[in-house]
């Protein structure tokens, strides 16, 4: 089997901002698995929050060997933004060989669209007000916070999407007490969801405060092994690709936590359609969908994912699984 990785840069339709920094493109690295004239394809983005580098991942894949198989994989590397690409990029193959969907190998129905968040930047009031009513067509919009000055934030997105259900993620960006003082203002603002709102690693407060929306672990769960501090923290998780290593533990991973009692929220890194392909089967049924990263680009493959009034549908065969 012969490994090919290379770096694509994917221009942003717009500045997209959260607690920790804007940008204005997306940069991805793609895997190429080849073999007995078909070839697999995976994307992952690597994320500096979890000390990803494009030139770390790019080292970590090298690094396989050219004997790989999805089993041996998950023993090669560590969860993360490398295993993740050649893993999809495994299951892509499989799939080509076996001339069968990825859905069809796991023995699971042809996935149906599903209704995917739009997240809308962090920036003034008023210019996430007029986000909003320029997206106030879409029934979910997602919110990037993560400051001591969200409120007004909050109240603007409202005015300017009244009807669009609404969740929040704070991207570790408050403190016990400034969530404390925000939640009764959510809950009156009709939000549904609260994601990750306090630092991964600082959120034993959790466990201590009322919750009085559902709130969602994001950088505190990345496998299953994550799921054993979670208890009595949160009651959701949030399941992307680039945190779980691939598509085969994310299945796990969903399982097993909807098994433990949280419900399941899929989302994503900032990609193209190739990253959010695999997500799709994953997102089948889940209290939320976050697989908007093609809707931030202003550029993406050539045969992307179709987003319609329906949500986000299952890739066409060119271009994954």
């Amino acid at each position: 089997m012969r490994i090919n990785v290379t770096r694509d840069v994917f221009a942003l339709a717009q500045v997209f901002t959260i607690s920790r920094g804007s940008r204005t493109e997306a940069k991805v690295l793609t895997v190429k698995l080849s073999d007995d004239g078909a070839a697999g394809w995976g994307e992952c983005v690597p994320y500096a929050r979890y000390d990803e580098t494009l030139d770390s991942v790019t080292d970590q894949i090298a690094g396989l060997p050219d004997d790989l198989t999805r089993d041996s994989l998950q023993g090669l590397l560590p969860a993360g933004a490398a295993r993740n690409a050649v893993d999809c990029a495994l299951w892509d193959l499989e799939a080509k060989h076996a001339g069968k969907r990825v859905w069809d190998l796991l023995g699971l129905p042809v996935p149906k669209p599903e209704i995917t968040a739009y997240t809308l930047s962090l920036d003034t009031p008023e210019k996430m007000q007029a986000q909003a009513a320029e997206n106030a067509h879409r029934p979910l919009l997602k919110i990037k916070l993560g400051t001591a000055d969200d409120m007004a934030r909050l109240e603007a997105v409202r005015r300017g999407a009244p009807d669009a259900t609404i969740i929040v993620d704070a991207n570790e960006g408050w403190t016990a007490e400034i969530y404390a003082d925000l939640a009764p203002h959510l809950l009156r603002l009709g939000v549904a969801m609260v994601e990750q709102p306090l630092p991964a690693g600082d959120d034993d407060m959790l466990a201590e405060i009322a919750r009085p929306l559902p709130v969602c672990a994001d950088e505190s769960c990345h496998d299953r092994t994550s799921l054993p501090k979670l208890k009595g923290k949160y009651d959701m998780v949030n399941i992307k690709l680039d945190k779980t290593g691939g598509l085969t533990e994310a299945l796990a991973l969903k399982a097993q936590a909807i098994k433990e009692g949280y419900d399941v929220m899929v989302g994503c890194m900032v990609g193209s359609s190739l990253a959010m392909a695999p997500a799709t089967i994953l997102a089948q049924g889940v209290a939320f969908t976050d697989l908007d990263g093609p809707l931030l680009l202003a550029e993406d493959r050539d045969e992307p994912l179709q987003f319609d009034a329906s949500g986000v549908h299952a890739p066409a065969a060119n271009l994954w699984g």
